[in-house]
C-alpha cells in the first residue's frame, strides 16, 4: 500500500523527472573546449547549496565500483579524495594511531583508483560508441592526457574543489548549454538481460514487465546507502529461490516513480516532511485538489516547524484551512485521502516506523480535534497554547529543547494527533514533571495536561477551557486553592514563597500542607485593603465549601496532580480577566 501511494504520488505531480533520470546536486563542473583541453573550474553553488541538473538516474553500488554516467565524486571523476593529500599529523601524537590512520588513507587510496579507472572504461566505450560526437571526443582526448590532473589543481577554484571532494561534479563543453550527462540524445550504455526469470508480474502495477533485481537507494539524513525494499540474502528473508528483488516483484517502472516520489518527499526544500530526533515523516494528499493542497500545507505548519514572526500564526491557518475541509466550505471527494509516512535509517535499510492512511476529511477532523482538545483560556486573549508538535516537546523537555524529549515520545504524540488515540502516558509524566521541576505552569504545559486527562477512556468529568465552578474534583479544588493563596502572597507582599516552597507538596499530598499555607495566607490577608481582603475570601470560602468533609486528601494520584496544576491554572488566569467578568 505504501509503494503503490507513493507510486500515484509521482504521477500526481506530473513535473518529476521522467524513468531513467533524476535531479542530482553537482557542486562542480569541469569546462572543457572542443578540443578537449580543460579551460576552468566552475562553482555551481549558491547559498552553500548545489544546483540541482538533470542526470542519468545514479547506479547501485555495494562493494564494487560503479561509475555515475558522466558525473559522480571526484573518487571517480579524478581518482582522489581527501586521502590523497597530506594531513595534520600533530593532532595524532601517538604512533600507533598514525600508522592505523596511514593505512587507512592507503586502502582508500587503491579504491580511488579502481573507482577512477571504471569511469576512465565508461568514457572509453562511450568514445566507441560514439566517435563522431564532438562532445565525447573532448572528453576522451582531456583523460588522453596524462596531465590532466595536475591542469585541474592549476585552477584557482582548486582550493574550493579540494574542501569538498565528495562532493558530485560533471563536465560541460565550453559553448553547450547543456552539461554533458544531461544532453539527451546521449545515451547511457545499458547491459541486456533478457533471463525469463528477470521478468513477472508487478506488486504495484499488476502488469507483467521487466523487474529490478535491487531497487534505488534513499538518502535518509547521514545514511546515504538506505533502501526502503531489499532483502538480506540468506538470511531467512528470501524463498523459494528467489533472490534479492525477485523476493518483492517490482517492475523498473513502478520502481523508478515511487522511489523518485519519496525522494521529492525527502528533498531538503520539501515542505511535506518533517524531522522529529531520528525519524523522517513524510505527507502526501491522494489529488492535487484544493483541499489535499490545504491539508499539506497545514500539517507543514502544524509539524513542519516553519519560521514566523509570530509562533501562532501558522498554526491558526492550518486550523481555519482543516476546519474549511471539515465543514465542506474546501470540496473533498470520497476518494481524497491523506497518507503519513514515518522512516527511520537503519544501516542499509530504511525501517518505516509509521504509515496512516484516511480519508482526507476524517484526518482532517482528527486534527481539529487535537486542537480542540489542547484549547485553554489565556489572561492575554490574543495567546493560545502552542499546538505544534515541537512547542509541545519544548514544554517538558529539560531546558526547553525538543532534542532532550523522551525516547520515543515524538512518535507517540504524532500517532496521537493523527489518529485521535489518547495522549501518551509519557507526555503527562513529563510535563508533571517539568512543573514540579520548575514550579512553572506556562500556558502550553497547562493545554497538555488539559488534553491528556479529557481524552482518557473513564473520565467523566471533563476538564473545561476555563474555570469550572462545578468540578469538585478534590485534586482540582486543591489547585484552585493554591492559587488564591498564591495570589494573595504575591498582592500583600510581591512575593512567591508560598508557592516556591509548598507546591509540589500541595500537589501530592495536600493534608499535609494545607493547614499550614491558610494560616500563613490569613497573616497575608492582613496586609491587603477591605475590598480584596472580602474578595479573596470570598473565593477561598466557595472553594473550602466544596472540599471533602473529611478534610484534604491525604494523597492525590498522578492524574488528580495533574487536575490540580489545571485547576490551579484555570484559577490565575480567572484572576487576570477583567474585574466585571470575576464570578462574585
Amino acid at each position: 500500500m505504501i509503494l503503490k501511494a507513493l507510486y500515484d504520488y509521482y504521477d500526481r505531480c506530473g513535473d518529476l523527472p521522467s524513468l531513467g533520470l533524476e535531479l542530482k546536486e553537482l557542486s562542480f563542473l569541469l569546462v572543457l573546449d572542443r578540443k578537449g583541453n580543460f579551460v576552468r573550474i566552475e562553482d555551481r553553488r549558491e547559498n552553500n547549496t548545489a544546483h540541482k541538473f538533470l542526470v542519468p538516474k545514479a547506479v547501485s553500488r555495494s562493494s564494487a565500483p560503479v561509475p555515475n554516467f558522466l558525473w559522480d565524486n571526484p573518487s571517480y571523476v579524478l581518482g582522489i579524495s581527501d586521502a590523497n593529500y597530506p594531513y595534520d599529523k600533530s593532532r595524532r601524537s601517538n604512533p600507533d594511531k598514525i600508522a592505523k590512520e596511514e593505512a587507512k588513507r592507503e586502502q582508500e587510496r587503491v579504491k580511488n583508483t579502481k573507482n577512477h579507472g571504471t569511469f576512465i572504461d565508461l568514457v572509453n566505450n562511450l568514445f566507441e560508441k560514439y566517435p563522431d560526437r564532438y562532445d565525447i571526443r573532448a572528453l576522451h582526448t582531456f583523460y588522453s592526457n596524462p596531465d590532466y590532473l595536475a591542469k585541474v589543481e592549476a585552477d584557482n577554484l582548486w582550493p574550493e574543489l579540494k574542501k569538498n571532494l565528495k562532493k558530485n561534479i560533471s563536465f560541460l563543453i565550453e559553448g553547450d548549454t547543456d552539461i554533458l550527462p544531461a544532453k539527451k540524445d546521449l545515451c547511457p550504455i545499458e547491459e541486456k538481460n533478457n533471463k525469463e526469470d528477470h521478468v513477472g508480474y508487478c506488486l504495484i502495477t499488476g502488469k507483467k514487465s521487466e523487474l529490478v533485481k535491487t531497487t534505488s537507494v534513499i538518502p535518509l539524513g547521514r545514511q546515504a546507502t538506505a533502501k526502503l525494499v531489499s532483502f538480506q540474502i540468506k538470511s531467512g528473508y528470501d524463498s523459494y529461490g528467489k533472490e534479492k528483488g525477485y523476493n518483492a516483484p517490482i517492475s523498473k517502472e513502478a520502481e523508478f516513480k515511487f522511489s523518485t516520489a519519496l525522494k521529492k518527499l525527502l528533498s531538503k526544500d520539501s515542505r511535506n516532511k518533517f524531522l522529529i530526533g531520528t525519524r523522517f515523516f513524510v505527507f502526501w494528499a491522494s489529488t492535487n485538489s484544493e483541499g489535499g493542497k490545504g491539508a499539506e500545507e497545514s500539517i507543514f505548519n502544524l509539524f513542519g516547524f516553519a519560521q514566523a514572526d509570530d509562533p501562532n500564526k501558522n498554526i491558526e491557518n492550518a486550523r481555519k484551512v482543516l476546519q474549511s475541509i471539515n465543514s465542506g466550505v474546501l470540496k473533498t471527494s470520497l476518494d481524497d485521502h491523506f497518507y503519513i509516512l514515518g522512516l527511520a535509517p537503519n544501516n542499509t535499510r530504511i525501517i518505516v516506523s509509521y504509515w496512516s492512511e484516511q480519508p482526507l476529511k476524517q484526518f482532517a477532523s482528527k486534527i481539529l480535534l487535537h486542537f480542540e482538545d489542547m484549547k485553554i483560556v489565556s489572561g492575554n486573549n490574543d495567546q493560545t497554547p502552542y499546538m505544534g508538535l515541537r512547542s509541545m516537546l519544548r514544554a517538558v523537555s529539560l531546558g526547553g529543547k525538543s532534542s532532550e524529549a523522551t525516547p520515543n515520545l515524538p512518535d507517540a504524540v504524532v500517532k496521537s494527533i493523527f489518529q485521535g488515540y489518547p495522549y501518551p502516558y509519557t507526555l503527562f509524566a513529563s510535563c508533571i514533571r517539568r512543573i514540579r521541576a520548575e514550579q512553572k505552569i506556562s500556558i502550553t504545559r497547562a493545554a497538555i495536561l488539559k488534553a491528556y486527562l479529557n481524552r482518557l477512556k473513564y473520565n467523566d468529568i471533563k476538564l473545561k477551557v476555563m474555570l469550572d465552578y462545578e468540578n469538585n474534583n478534590q485534586g482540582y479544588l486543591c489547585g484552585r486553592l493554591f492559587a488564591v493563596l498564591d495570589k494573595i502572597q504575591a498582592e500583600a507582599n510581591n512575593i512567591h514563597t508560598i508557592k516556591e516552597r509548598y507546591m509540589n507538596a500541595a500537589s501530592a499530598t495536600p493534608a499535609a500542607v494545607f493547614a499550614t499555607i491558610l494560616n500563613l495566607s490569613s497573616h497575608h490577608s492582613e496586609n491587603l485593603d477591605e475590598k480584596k481582603k472580602i474578595f479573596y475570601e470570598k473565593i477561598k470560602q466557595e472553594i473550602i465549601g466544596k472540599i471533602s468533609s473529611d478534610g484534604f486528601p491525604v494523597h492525590l494520584n498522578l492524574q488528580d496532580q495533574g487536575r490540580f496544576f489545571v485547576g490551579y491554572y484555570h484559577q490565575l488566569q480567572e484572576f487576570y480577566t477583567p474585574k466585571e467578568n470575576l464570578k462574585k
